[in-house]
């Protein structure tokens, strides 16, 4: 059940607003879809929040955050085959090539995703709908190290 206005603020009259910002490292594979729902989750449970928002940030531009279908890989799989075609990796198309032909393809990538997501808290969980899950969406042939900061508000 979600709060209501009511709920919300006799919360607030016995309950103290508190903040919690903890950054976690993802090594990821190169391009792939990374599922960090189970960490954001983590970071949220050991918060003790039962209400407020999470802002999930990836502090990175050429990759991304999303929210997607957490059930059925083929749509990940679809999603990286459509902004394959969408945006090529052919180095005749961009300046920007000096650390290498994937690159700035992957900025666009960044762009026209997000680089962060917020979610609502209600009793303490993410409230995420059903088949939804957070992805970082690594852009780059070759796999990095993504920080994400998870900022969380509420009481």
């Amino acid at each position: 059940m979600i709060a209501n206005q009511s709920q919300i603020a006799q919360t607030l009259q016995t309950q103290p607003l508190q903040m919690v910002q903890q950054t976690i490292a993802l090594r990821t594979n190169g391009k792939n879809l990374h599922n960090i729902t189970r960490q954001v989750e983590a970071v949220l449970t050991q918060s003790g929040i039962k209400m407020g928002l999470c802002n999930v940030f990836l502090r990175h531009t050429s990759a991304s955050l999303i929210i997607q279908e957490n059930a059925d890989p083929d749509v990940l799989a679809d999603l990286e085959t459509f902004f394959s075609k969408l945006i090529p990796e052919d180095a005749s198309q961009y300046r920007h090539i000096s650390e290498g032909v994937d690159d700035m393809p992957s900025h666009i990538r960044s762009t026209l995703t997000k680089t962060s997501e917020t979610i609502p808290i209600a009793n303490g969980k993410l409230a995420l709908g059903t088949w939804q899950g957070i992805f970082v969406w690594e852009h780059r042939n070759m796999g990095h190290t993504r920080e994400v900061l998870i900022h969380i508000t509420g009481c």
